[in-house]
């Protein structure tokens, strides 16, 4: 998912911490963004300035919710959409508080915060924060499954993008390709995946690069081409395993442990399944062995 960082006239100091802290979550660095973004925070405390603060701390929970830590942030994000009146700082929260709801599975609440950082955005007539918002409005309707009206969203929002060279065009391609893949387009979702990828590729950005490995690695499964599929499979996983990111994981770790079954390597499936098991579902012990033998692919959304 992509941060938004509002223009904002302030120190010096904080405006380095704020866009240091930028460029190391566009590249995937997690926990070196947050530790930049936590000394940003300080410095907006420092400074007294409350509309600040709620920008730093907005700032921040977008890394929060990136390491699954969205419940510590919630109730702060809350506080700033009913309290303060300033549109910039609401429309950040009511983003925020989508994507958090959205980590949590509560998909109807992040649409329904997306639809009110849509209507912020529409307010303040910011055209890129409006591309953002239908975004997140597709990313709450292919968490749902519903991938014709999600698709029709991300089209929408490319509709607002103009430089297709930008991390968001790459992201909202990528996100309208697993929709076309999975509606059964497989050669167009192919297209949106290698052209998404080519751009995380040519800016850095390693932790969106794994979705179109995870894309690829699912379309290559659909196809038969089950030696391709788990090359992108294993690029996923290590990707994920380097940025931190659980759903990241959780999803290379199944795609991956799939390639090999469909491989007939039971023994390196088991073990890409056993991983998911006990890191993910440490309360449910026959989940190994089941994937194991049974063919779950078409029943997962991978967004979800």
């Amino acid at each position: 998912m992509l941060t938004i960082v509002p223009t904002f006239t302030c120190s010096p100091s904080y405006e380095e911490l704020r866009d240091s802290a930028r460029r190391a979550l566009d590249a995937g660095r997690l926990e070196e963004a947050l530790r930049l973004y936590d000394e940003a925070l300080e410095v907006s405390r420092q400074d007294g300035d409350q509309t600040l603060i709620d920008l730093a701390f907005c700032n921040r929970s977008s890394v929060m919710i990136n390491l699954g830590r969205q419940d510590e942030v919630m109730s702060g994000l809350r506080q700033i959409l009913m309290h303060n009146g300033e549109p910039e700082s609401c429309f950040i929260a009511a983003y925020n508080l989508s994507r958090a709801h959205v980590r949590d599975k509560a998909y109807k609440k992040g649409l329904f915060y997306a639809r009110i950082a849509r209507d912020r955005a529409e307010t303040l007539e910011r055209r890129d924060w409006m591309c953002s918002s239908y975004n997140q409005i597709a990313n709450c309707l292919m968490d749902e499954s519903y991938f014709v009206d999600a698709a029709a969203e991300y089209r929408r929002a490319l509709g607002l993008e103009d430089d297709p060279r930008s991390l968001l065009h790459a992201s909202l391609t990528a996100n309208l390709g697993y929709c076309l893949m999975m509606m059964g387009d497989l050669a167009q979702g192919f297209s949106c995946a290698y052209q998404a990828l080519r751009r995380f590729r040519q800016v850095g950005t390693e932790l969106y690069e794994v979705w179109s490995h995870l894309d690829l690695c699912y379309g290559y499964l659909e196809l038969g081409r089950y030696q391709r599929a788990r090359r992108h499979g294993q690029r996923a996983l290590l990707l994920a395993e380097a940025s931190g990111d659980p759903d990241r994981i959780k999803n290379s770790l199944f795609l991956l442990g799939d390639a090999e079954r469909a491989l007939g390597n039971d023994e390196a499936a088991y073990a890409h399944f056993d991983h998911l098991q006990h890191r993910f579902y440490p309360d449910s012990p026959e989940v190994a062995g089941l994937m194991t033998v049974v063919g779950m692919r078409q029943v997962v959304n991978l967004r979800a």
